[in-house]
């Protein structure tokens, strides 16, 4: 995914836009740019934010707002940011959108800057498995997103052939119904889908807009479309396969791609849909996720 157009450095960010905190921080994550490390881990659950620094050599700076907690510190070196974002991808608008505005804009001046600073954005997740050889405790990555909720249609944006023949496909296949929103699809950063999807399964993952309805259960609620998980199942396109549902990835790879970041997906399996089963210990088995992907990033 590709930006058609981004704002221009030298344009001034009235403050209605650009939202600071008395203390020069970003709204709602209150860091500044001297907090962020240039690798960030990002997560739904606040409290797995300790779980990942726990293991950093040092924490320097520790921030927390609503459901935006952050632990900034080192490990072997690398300057590490660990942050929680929240359920779903309207808290990942925020999340990227201040991100990218901690390191890409000049926050004295309201300004874009000239000079672009990547940052490389791991999300390490939990997820529902859609194939019935995808095991609880096993880990997804995903080197694309299946965009069922609607962020990414309020930027201006162009899809990479690769990934309208992707979409194409998958509208054919599921014969998807109108009355539903439009999806879309985002690729992860190839090189860090490549470095973290070894030994792992590797394939597509769709982002709902719910966990309930959305993602196919029903409690009271009926869902307005059944069958939806058998199609998303049963998808094939040349050797990609859906593997897997969650909450935030295709926001985070949509945004990525328009903003010049490098994002890649990590989750542990907590349920697989189609045996029903739920894992016995997941916080060992997210545990173990972090560990692989800490090593495999820093050494």
């Amino acid at each position: 995914m590709h930006p058609i157009l981004l704002t221009e450095p030298g344009t001034i960010l009235e403050p209605s836009e650009l939202i600071l905190n008395p203390d020069g921080s970003v709204y709602h994550l209150a860091l500044r740019p001297e907090h962020l490390g240039n690798l960030v881990l990002v997560v739904g659950d606040p409290g797995r934010v300790a779980r990942i620094s726990a293991r950093f050599d040092k924490i320097e700076h520790q921030a927390g707002n609503r459901e935006f907690v952050a632990h900034t510190g080192t490990l072997n070196g690398a300057r590490i940011t660990a942050l929680a974002t929240g359920i779903g991808t309207d808290n990942i608008d925020i999340v990227m959108g201040e991100l990218d505005a901690l390191v890409n804009i000049d926050l004295e001046k309201r300004t874009p800057k000239k000079e672009h600073r990547a940052l490389t954005i791991v999300r390490l997740g939990t997820c529902g498995a859609l194939q019935e050889d995808v095991p609880v405790d096993q880990l997804v990555v995903s080197r694309y997103a299946l965009g069922l909720d609607n962020v990414l249609h309020y930027y201006a944006h162009e899809q990479t052939d690769a990934e309208l023949r992707i979409l194409q496909a998958f509208l054919q296949q599921s014969e998807w119904p109108d009355n539903l929103p439009l999806p879309y699809i985002a690729s992860g950063h190839e090189p860090l889908v490549a470095t973290l999807g070894q030994g792992n399964h590797v394939g597509l993952t769709a982002t709902a807009g719910g966990f309930y309805g959305p993602q196919g259960r029903q409690l009271r609620a009926v869902p307005a479309v059944g069958g939806l998980n058998e199609a998303f199942t049963n998808f094939r396109h040349e050797d990609l396969r859906l593997l897997n549902f969650e909450m935030e990835t295709s926001a985070i790879y949509g945004l990525s791609g328009l903003l010049g970041h490098k994002a890649c997906t990590v989750c542990t399996v907590v349920a697989n849909r189609l045996r029903k089963e739920y894992s016995k210990d997941h916080l060992a088995a997210i545990d173990r996720m972090i560990d692989q992907v800490l090593e495999r990033l820093v050494g």
